[in-house]
């Protein structure tokens, strides 16, 4: 593997992820110290969504990844993985921003867990109300 990596970050919910591309690399997506596969286990949605923008058409060579990635869930940490993905292809070649782009992923999902509220049980929920 070669020096020279182009760098990352994602952020999804509370997970952020920290990606290193190689370019001309093999193909490996690592994932704090193990292969994607591994890190996610069962769930190849989750690795498919990490390494969604290495798919797209405009965007056709192999590349290693090293990703260290923390906080979150792993739905949370496969989407911070694709946002950095995205984010450090750019900077490696900046013509595949408009691919990103039109494909969504260079866009920081705002979508966060919401506080709970005094009086309430949940975020939304109410205690049961009683007439008498």
């Amino acid at each position: 593997m070669a020096d020279s990596y182009y760098y990352g970050m994602g952020r999804r919910k509370t997970a952020v992820a920290r990606v290193r591309l190689f370019p001309s690399g093999d193909g490996s997506i690592t994932v704090n110290g193990k292969s994607a596969q591994d890190y996610f286990g069962a769930r190849d949605a989750l690795t498919a969504t990490a390494a969604a923008p290495l798919h797209l058409p405009e965007i056709n060579a192999n590349y290693t990844l090293t990703v260290r990635v923390v906080g979150g869930g792993v739905s949370g940490q496969a989407g911070a993985i694709r946002h950095g993905v995205a984010r450090a292809l750019v900077r490696m070649n900046p013509e595949f921003k408009s691919a990103l782009r039109k494909a969504g992923y260079l866009t920081r999902d705002p979508r966060m867990k919401e506080r709970k509220k005094p009086g309430l049980k949940r975020a939304r929920k109410a205690p049961q109300y009683t007439k008498r």
